[in-house]
């Protein structure tokens, strides 16, 4: 099985303000990306090296208020909702898989519902929990699976930005590395004690930024 990071869901109030705040943090203007008509969000999106991408991602206030389906990485949730409102947060990492149906089965918690998402020509298949929650708050992944053809990321904007590490911080670091490591993509990320956080660590033009 071939599991990498494919990319790093930053969420925000609206486009607008987590453009703006990672101008500041990153030096660099995040690129519109598209729709998600099946969620009623939006994002923005750039390349970060190695076949893998950052999205910013907000509700998006032109489509219909209620999709038919409680959105992706909690954006529905009023917590959520109001830890945005302050300023863009790391929501969940997604790792790419090229047997997503192995992956469910060896799973020994709950991933989701797989969801398929259309776009043009391109198809993908991602694991989306019916309620909208993020397994274990987010530090486990989602997975995705892309229809045959190049990496999306390869038409997305190239301005300098690497993702360097995800971090995990769990009260038992060694359950969930073990968890992980079912997965089979402990050798993706750093897992330390500590409270429930994600994080992200990126080297820049500026130099490096951490992401919580």
């Amino acid at each position: 099985m071939n599991n990498k990071i494919d990319h790093i869901a930053i969420g925000a109030n609206t486009l607008d303000q987590g453009v703006a705040e990672m101008q500041t943090l990153l030096g660099v203007t995040v690129p519109r990306g598209g729709k998600h008509e099946a969620m009623s969000t939006h994002n923005c999106v750039m390349q970060l090296g190695n076949e893998s991408f950052f999205e910013l991602i907000a509700i998006d206030p032109e489509a219909p208020s209620d999709p038919g389906r409680t959105r992706w990485f909690t954006l529905d949730d009023p917590a959520t909702q109001m830890r945005l409102s302050a300023r863009p947060r790391p929501l969940c990492w997604v790792v790419g898989t090229d047997d997503l149906d192995s992956v469910i089965a060896a799973s020994p918690v709950d991933l989701g519902e797989v969801v398929l998402f259309t776009r043009g020509d391109r198809s993908w298949r991602l694991t989306v929990p019916n309620d909208g929650t993020l397994p274990m708050g987010g530090l486990l992944p989602a997975f995705i699976e892309w229809s045959p053809g190049p990496h999306p990321c390869t038409t997305q904007q190239d301005l300098g930005v690497q993702l360097d590490k995800v971090h995990l911080m769990h009260p038992d670091p060694v359950a969930l590395s073990a968890l992980l490591k079912t997965l089979q993509v402990d050798h993706l990320v750093d897992v330390n004690a500590g409270e429930m956080s994600l994080s992200f660590v990126l080297s820049t033009p500026t130099g490096s930024t951490r992401l919580t």
